[in-house]
């Protein structure tokens, strides 16, 4: 039997009909490039055919590119050709779109000559979330469709645009009241032969006028937004200097700088985002797994945490039963939920309607666990104590039906403890969420010893449903990410004891790629967290760690960050945002009179390595132990968790891109000066011996 293709060729009338059908997401293979060829000269040689219909079968348009070609030799046809096939068609070209209309799939319907959206579509030049421009022309039409302005906008931020706004731009001709895309395409085909409508190719059209004041203000703005990222600028000059340049010189230039940024750190970095992130729903032990049941959720504690999560399952269609200590707290805690969702419904991200249907139908606050008796699935978002939250398990246990999974939200706490409290540990699983948990996407799902299988795809399948990335972590103090913020966040704290400022360390930070520093963080979370934590491990803590006393003093000061007006920070109305405390050099200097300690200075480059080799060292040792399965699970936490710069592609990516060895090194200098916080990872020492990578171990709960 001979394979099938995934583009076919097919005429009514006049009106030849070119279909791609490549599951899921009709990306732009070598085999569908070469179909689309192949098409376009079928049509040449129809002499029966006036007008053709590109369009795709299934729930979307061309979404992309293939991601398995992703890294590898490009295959011919490459697309520039394809889209220029399409466009130098002397019969006109229809692009029928709908569902996802996506970088490449967005230049090839800029190649065809008129353009149908049904109701619905999303379209976008993504390229620059993976480090790259668009390379098939997009930097060239789509400005003489769109405009300067707009095309700098859309290209440089890779935002996706509806189908309304692209009718307002130009960017489609018509927004079809069809909603099947073989029926909006063949009306326009219809419409267009009754107007006699010739190929109207971009390539011929006058190229628009820049504006340099606003280009200079587009430049300025994206040096901010995207400071530290080589594309985005790449991409608003590709733009610019194309478009003062023939057409095909324009092209010549994209594909040039297109080119260029394939060979990038950064686009090395930003593709490993893009695959981690896939990686980590990717469980061996689960092949074969189905979840659970899941349409009904409990959720114990209703504040800030409970919330949101309860903001998020209902966002996700789940029916929802909180419950609160009394009925106050749980009118309040319903009310908080309200808001949660108005926000959504401001932001676009919900309907008026759905938010009212969520709120009468599926959701009810309550003061009793009695109402928990028939749910499927149970999270504990209750204050960080573990006898508290033992107490919780023990209750729940005696209500909840058998086979209900019993999850539990905490951020540090030992799952196996919590499970113990129950007679069916089995059914008990750590789900961790991030706050606001209605916003932050990761979910690190933490498997505890006595965890079944099929617990850990419900918990998987739950941070699906509710648009997560959910990240598998073992039972360690803090799993994978806390953990590895108190090592950082701890060679942080070192520096100012030895005599840098907060400040200093946040402002080289920032200047790595961070959004915020370790100290701006620590504002914005609350200090009384990290205080907490440190009281809590205090009586077994090794008399050689050094103590940041300095934090101590704020939070037993009643400075506790922006929730008190003062932390490291000044918030008021001045500085809402925050700015240097002229106190804190005092404080600090008294602290460091009373350790001994005479005070030198740091190198915003000497902040960066040291804060980054703990950071790496940890991921290592979190590595080794097999509390991660993978390199790149870490990587997603840090990313989606904590602020690192995606550009960079997580801890472990970075550390392999600078290489393994130079980071031993370094480990090596610091512990001349403190050898019991900078102990190497024997992961770490045995890859740079080997000059191996992270990337290419086999350690973790998934090696064999």
């Amino acid at each position: 039997m001979a394979e099938q293709t995934p583009v076919t060729y097919r005429r009514e009338g006049e009106i030849a009909f070119i279909k791609v059908d490549n599951p899921p997401v009709n990306a732009l293979s070598a085999a569908v490039r070469q179909g689309l060829a192949e098409a376009i000269d079928r049509l040449a040689q129809d002499p029966e055919a006036r007008i053709a219909v590109l369009f795709c079968a299934g729930r979307t348009f061309i979404a992309g590119a293939d991601i398995s070609e992703f890294g590898k030799p490009p295959v011919p046809l490459g697309l520039p050709d394809v889209v220029a096939a399409i466009e130098a068609s002397d019969k006109p070209v229809v692009a029928a779109l709908h569902g996802t209309v996506l970088g490449g799939g967005l230049e090839v319907a800029l190649g065809a000559h008129y353009r149908v959206a049904v109701p619905g579509t999303r379209m976008g030049l993504p390229e620059v979330t993976l480090g790259l421009l668009p390379g098939a022309g997009g930097t060239q039409r789509l400005p003489r469709v769109v405009g300067v302005e707009a095309a700098i906008e859309l290209v440089t931020s890779g935002r996706q645009i509806g189908a309304d706004r692209a009718l307002e731009l130009g960017l489609i001709d018509t927004l079809s009241d069809e909603t099947a895309p073989v029926k909006a395409g063949a009306a326009e085909a219809r419409r267009l032969l009754d107007q006699g409508a010739r190929p109207r190719r971009l390539a011929d059209a006058t190229a628009p006028t820049v504006d340099a004041a606003a280009v200079e203000d587009a430049r300025r703005k994206l040096a901010k937004s995207a400071r530290g990222q080589v594309a985005p600028m790449r991409a608003l000059d590709t733009i610019v200097e194309g478009l003062a340049l023939p057409f095909a010189e324009g092209m010549a230039l994209e594909r040039r700088a297109f080119t260029h940024l394939m060979q990038t750190p950064e686009r090395a970095a930003l593709i490993h985002a893009f695959f981690a992130e896939r990686w980590a729903a990717q469980q061996d032990d689960l092949k074969g797994v189905s979840p659970r049941h899941l349409d009904r959720v409990g959720i114990i504690g209703g504040g800030t945490m409970g919330q949101g999560i309860a903001a998020a399952a209902l966002s996700a269609g789940l029916d929802v039963t909180l419950v609160e200590r009394d009925a106050a707290s749980a009118d309040k805690a319903a009310a908080g939920i309200g808001r949660m969702l108005d926000g959504a419904v401001k932001r676009g991200k919900l309907a008026a309607e759905a938010r009212e249907r969520m709120l009468s139908q599926a959701f009810r606050a309550v003061a009793s666990y009695d109402s928990l008796a028939q749910v499927d699935l149970v999270i504990e978002a209750v204050f960080e104590d573990l006898d508290v939250k033992r107490e919780v398990f023990r209750t729940l246990d005696g209500i909840c039906r058998p086979g209900a999974v019993l999850a539990t939200n905490t951020s540090y706490l030992d799952v196996n403890l919590i499970a113990q409290a129950t007679a069916r540990p089995q059914d008990v699983i750590g789900l961790h969420f991030f706050s606001p948990a209605n916003v932050m996407r990761l979910l690190e799902i933490v498997v505890a010893n006595d965890t079944a299988p099929d617990v850990v795809a419900t918990a998987f399948a739950l941070g699906k449903r509710m648009g997560k990335i959910g990240v598998r972590s073992g039972v360690c103090d803090g799993f994978i990410g806390n953990r590895m913020m108190l090592a950082y966040r701890t060679a942080a704290d070192h520096m100012v004891l030895d005599g840098a400022s907060p400040y200093q360390v946040d402002q080289a930070i920032v200047a790595f790629g961070f959004p915020m520093g370790p100290y701006q963080v620590g504002d914005l979370a609350g200090l009384d967290i990290g205080y907490a934590t440190r009281q809590r491990k205090a009586p077994t803590r090794d008399p050689r760690e050094r103590v940041p006393v300095f934090a101590d003093r704020l939070v037993e000061a009643g400075r506790l960050g922006r929730k008190t007006g003062r932390g490291y920070y000044i918030y008021d109305d001045q500085s809402p945002q925050g700015r240097p405390d002229p106190e804190m050099a005092a404080t600090l200097d008294e602290i460091r009179r009373e350790q001994g300690i005479t005070p030198r200075s740091f190198t915003p480059e000497e902040i960066q390595t040291r804060y980054m080799a703990a950071m790496v060292n940890e991921g290592a040792r979190i590595l080794d132990e097999g509390i991660a399965a993978r390199a790149s699970d870490i990587d997603v936490v840090l990313l989606h968790g904590y602020g690192f710069p995606r550009w960079k592609g997580g801890p472990m990516h970075w550390a392999d891109a600078q290489g393994l060895d130079p980071i031993r090194a370094d480990i090596a200098r610091f512990a001349a000066e403190d050898p019991y916080f900078w102990q190497i990872s024997p992961l770490l020492d045995r890859l740079a011996d080997q000059g191996g990578t992270f990337a290419d171990s086999n350690t973790g709960k998934d090696a064999t």
